[in-house]
């Protein structure tokens, strides 16, 4: 116990209940397994991985290149050997990385020296090994380190997760394309929709913002230590690293960035982060939305037997999902806007301010990844209620009125806009008030029949039509 009274802990040699019990941070306590696929990316050990493949292939682009004979060709048993340290490289392999930082207190450096420790174990390589790092400074590896791990996760986890959420919202869309819903603009009754055409809308936005996600062109650059090539012209002046250089960032399969400091500018980071923060907004809206309509009744939510929607009023069944989906999205935007507004300025050829920012990334896509998972379990329980959904449009003859003034105006009757205003405007309207009103308008007796068998759950446009066509729009 400390002076105060507070229990003193420690995470070492604790079980991973109690580690989970002990996390400051809700992503690696609470939500954890939620976020599991995230981890081999952007953990500690993921970025020290990554660090690892950047060193490796640099080495591997240093020995094709004929104008430095110094570094021979690799054999095929050299290449396999450096294969086999990526491809086995696991958790206590980072340990082994980390517990050289503690004498280096350089977390870059200590790649250097694990793999140079590794090589004692093979001639060939032993005997290159001060190509190890050749001409990097830190920022060559941890750039294109970072890059790859975007890369990754938005090719195995974020646009995966994503694909599921449309996946769901458009089957919805299409479902009940032509399910009659009232809208309601500024909380008021307004022309009807079909929930299919309400869910189709968000499809759509989505759909556009993972399309910019997916368009993000991640860069990197390995140009030394202010983006000059200095230590390489000096030391192999015949080279073209130019073309080198490029020649190795696109092999990793990012955008090669010709024009840097000490830095990589993070402006792609910053359009990735702008990315994720407008899909969060988009999804954050529909959370919103759905919240609204299940307060409404238009949405029932499926029991889940055991769960508890309120300790003291056992009624209830809250939407949580929905709940926690908005709580995580504002957390992640948050952080994403930060990272987009921070990480594109450096003072002069580099300061250190990128370094911890950056180690937050992992934090900003855990939470969206949270959002999106809470988002769709909620969507799961839902259950439309037709019934309410119909009631509601029945109570709700007055938004008929946009209707009959707009065909008032075709057949130039006299104030057509302010005679709905006098008869709905602040007044409970009925069927058989509405039809009378029709009734007394001079117009076309066929025109007068039409707009007799009107109906607020027939009054849609096409709403049934652009809900059915949302596959059109990839």
């Amino acid at each position: 116990m400390t002076a105060t009274g507070t229990p003193t802990t420690s995470m070492a040699g604790q079980d991973d209940a109690t580690r989970s019990l002990l996390a400051v941070s809700p992503l690696d306590g609470r939500y954890a397994s939620k976020v599991d696929a995230l981890r081999p990316l952007f953990s500690e050990y993921g970025l020290i991985r990554q660090r690892v493949v950047v060193e490796v292939r640099w080495l591997e682009h240093l020995a094709a290149c004929p104008e430095i004979a110094e570094v021979p060709a690799l054999s095929d048993s050299a290449t396999q050997f450096l294969q086999n340290l990526i491809d086995q490289f696991d958790a206590a392999q980072a340990a082994k990385v980390k517990a050289i930082e503690a004498t280096t207190n350089h977390d870059v450096k200590a790649v250097e020296y694990y793999l140079k420790a590794c090589f004692a174990d093979n001639d060939e390589l032993r005997a290159i090994q001060e190509f190890t790092h050749f001409a990097c400074t830190s920022e060559d590896i941890n750039n294109l380190a970072y890059a790859l791990i975007l890369n990754e996760a938005r090719s195995q986890v974020l646009q995966p997760k994503l694909k599921q959420v449309d996946d769901f919202l458009s089957a919805l869309a299409v479902e009940h394309a032509e399910l009659p819903m009232l809208s309601r603009t500024h909380g008021q009754t307004a022309s009807p929709s079909t929930l299919g055409k309400e869910m189709a809308n968000v499809v759509y936005r989505l759909r556009r913002q993972r399309r910019t996600l997916e368009q993000v062109e991640i860069g990197g650059k390995i140009n030394g230590a202010v983006g000059n090539f200095n230590a390489h012209t000096v030391s192999y002046p015949e080279v073209d690293w130019l073309a080198f250089s490029r020649e190795f960032v696109e092999s990793l399969g990012l955008v090669w960035m010709p024009f840097t400091t000490q830095i990589e500018p993070h402006d792609q980071v910053a359009e990735y982060a702008h990315a994720i923060t407008r899909i969060n907004t988009v999804l954050l809206d529909l959370a919103r939305d759905i919240w609204g309509y299940i307060s409404l009744g238009y949405f029932r939510q499926q029991l889940v037997e055991g769960e508890v929607g309120s300790s003291t009023m056992p009624h209830k069944i809250n939407p949580i999902d929905f709940e926690n989906a908005e709580g995580n999205f504002g957390v992640a935007n948050g952080l994403w806007e930060h990272l987009a507004a921070k990480l594109p300025v450096s003072r002069f050829q580099r300061d250190l301010t990128d370094s911890t920012v950056l180690r937050t990334l992992g934090t900003a896509a855990g939470h969206s990844l949270l959002g999106w998972t809470s988002l769709l379990r909620g969507l799961n329980k839902l259950a439309v209620n037709p019934e309410r959904i119909a009631a509601d449009l029945n109570d709700s003859w007055e938004v008929l009125g946009e209707a009959v003034q707009t065909v008032m105006r075709r057949y130039g009757l006299p104030e057509p806009y302010e005679q709905l205003k006098a008869f709905t405007r602040g007044r409970q309207i009925n069927r058989e008030s509405m039809q009378s009103f029709i009734d007394s308008l001079d117009l076309p007796a066929q025109v007068k029949a039409e707009l007799r068998e009107l109906t607020p759950g027939s009054y849609t446009g096409i709403a049934a039509q652009l809900a059915a066509d949302i596959q059109r729009y990839r």
